[in-house]
């Protein structure tokens, strides 16, 4: 296998509880990012990682009736559960992307896997020119494998590729630029009911339209012709969970 992609999810977010299962226009969250995942033409497998809390039932029994993949590990050290899922199917690369992410674009994900070079070890939108929730992270999975055995910090765990940027001149990475310029500021992820107020907003224009596969240029055409939407959850910051481990960093014994 070649590229393994594992959709990071769980019930236990505190911002917005349950998001993952969240109604968006008739179906959860989740299945959205799963369908629009599965539109890529480039990737071999799907696999959804989630926690052993026993709030994530619910989620492992929707992703039974999706008939997709799902794999329970650890709850905090999130690289553990990346790697242990991973090393089930050996592929050559792993592709990270979050549960968050309802308004995801395959065709990115193409893009990332066509612009990949053999030497990359991890490819990610190094700039963040991609709007907040187009998020793709690109890693071999040698990589992943020796970010497990040598992170120590709690946020290197939690935050799985963080241990890897922050070594940045131990490895060959590759910036993954959005052919889109200017549209990086733009927050499309799923964190706080701001967010889900906007994106429902989205989800309710197209599938009103029967257009289910909109994609990233869409959207924009969409915000242009109603720019007073993203004042809806223009101010929530990008990062905070990240920003949040930080703070509160500490090696792990």
């Amino acid at each position: 296998m070649k590229y393994l992609v594992l959709i990071q999810a769980r019930c236990g977010s505190s911002r917005l509880p349950n998001k993952v299962l969240t109604k968006i226009a008739g179906k959860t969250d989740l299945q959205w990012v799963l369908e629009r995942v599965r539109r890529s033409k480039k990737i071999d497998e799907v696999m959804v990682i989630t926690s052993i809390e026993k709030n994530n039932l619910p989620l492992i029994k929707l992703c039974t009736e999706l008939d997709t993949r799902v794999f329970v590990g650890s709850e905090d050290d999130v690289l553990d559960r990346y790697y242990q899922a991973a090393r089930l199917l050996n592929p050559e690369y792993v592709i990270r992307i979050t549960a968050d992410c309802p308004l995801f674009d395959w065709n990115y994900l193409d893009l990332a896997i066509e612009q990949l070079k053999p030497e990359t070890d991890y490819l990610a939108e190094m700039t963040e020119s991609f709007p907040d929730g187009l998020d793709i992270e690109i890693m071999k999975f040698s990589v992943l494998q020796e970010a497990w055995q040598k992170a120590k910090m709690a946020s290197e765990r939690e935050h799985v590729t963080l241990y890897i940027r922050n070594h940045a001149d131990e490895y060959q990475i590759q910036n993954f630029e959005c052919p889109i310029h200017g549209i990086g500021n733009k927050r499309w992820t799923l964190d706080e009911s701001a967010d889900l107020e906007l994106i429902e907003t989205i989800y309710e224009h197209f599938r009103g339209r029967g257009k289910e596969d909109f994609v990233t240029a869409d959207i924009l055409q969409f915000l242009q012709e109603n720019p007073q939407l993203e004042n809806i959850n223009s101010m929530i910051g990008r990062n905070e969970g990240l920003q949040k481990s930080l703070n509160e960093d500490y090696i792990v014994k």
